[in-house]
């Protein structure tokens, strides 16, 4: 299914005037200028044969990310208020889960010693969505952040705030995919402030993973996966998957396998964890 992507206006978001929208959406700095790429660009992409292997169905109903740690695997549940689940990635069994407090949440990582959630609604509509720091022992947000360029997206006539849909840790920053804004934010965690951005692949960015200097950024719509050159957003290649397959989500990678989730709930295919070997 296709989405109409509308950025956040003080009506849709009251509490996040103008000027503040564009001052965050805009970030601190940007990467050189690169147009989006076009439907015939990516089609030209060098295509990364992969197969799908389903690993295990997950123990949550709709696994939207995922996020490898030394324990296992901690997968977001995107059922309200969400679920965070640390598994052992052999069989998906549960080691531990905790309750937070986001809401739709679309994006998970650890590092500096907690869970950072992106949290695409907030309980009181009126909120912009915003980014939690999450204590992955309790639950509790310690801190939080209005999300940059989080807006609107449009599904026929309903029109709701959305925040970011991917979130990945990389020395010390981490990197976030807000599809409102067509970007990708790399964020100082501890301030929430924006180091730059570059653009993103599509209108419908979710996971992200982290390999040997380059991004890997699933674009639901296309059931694709891009890698990415970090410095401007230029795509690399793809992996592309087909409508049998389930549909691409959240996104991780452990020992040079990327791993991705189905949050959907389609029979058959909704929330499975999946190997691409």
């Amino acid at each position: 299914m296709s989405y109409r992507i509308d950025i956040a206006t003080d009506s849709a978001l009251r509490c996040f005037s103008r000027r503040r929208f564009l001052s965050q959406a805009m970030g601190a700095a940007v990467a050189p200028c690169l147009a989006a790429a076009t439907q015939e660009d990516k089609e030209k992409l060098p295509v990364v044969p992969k197969r799908v292997e389903r690993a295990f169905k997950s123990p949550c109903r709709q696994p939207n990310d995922l996020q490898f740690v030394p324990e296992g695997l901690w997968i977001l549940d995107q059922v309200d208020p969400n679920k965070a689940l640390l598994v052992r990635p052999r069989d998906g069994s549960v080691i531990r889960e905790i309750q937070t407090e986001s809401i739709h949440g679309s994006g998970i990582t650890f590092g500096n010693g907690s869970l950072w959630i992106g949290s695409t609604k907030m309980a009181d509509p009126k909120d912009p969505p915003r980014t939690l720091k999450v204590d992955p022992t309790t639950g509790k947000t310690l801190r939080s952040w209005v999300t940059p360029g989080a807006g609107v997206w449009t599904k026929g006539a309903n029109a709701t705030p959305s925040g970011a849909h991917g979130l990945k840790w990389v020395e010390g920053k981490y990197w976030m995919a807000v599809p409102a804004s067509g970007k990708l934010y790399l964020m100082e965690p501890e301030t929430g402030a924006i180091v730059r951005s570059i653009p993103g692949p599509g209108v419908r960015t979710h996971g992200l993973a982290w390999d040997n200097g380059y991004l890997w950024c699933i674009e639901s719509n296309d059931r694709a996966i891009y890698k990415m050159d970090p410095k401007d957003g230029k795509l690399l290649a793809r992996i592309q998957l087909t409508r049998e397959d389930p549909e691409p989500h959240g996104l991780d990678i452990s020992e040079g396998v990327l791993w991705y989730c189905d949050a959907s709930e389609r029979p058959g295919t909704g929330g499975w964890v999946c190997r691409l070997v």
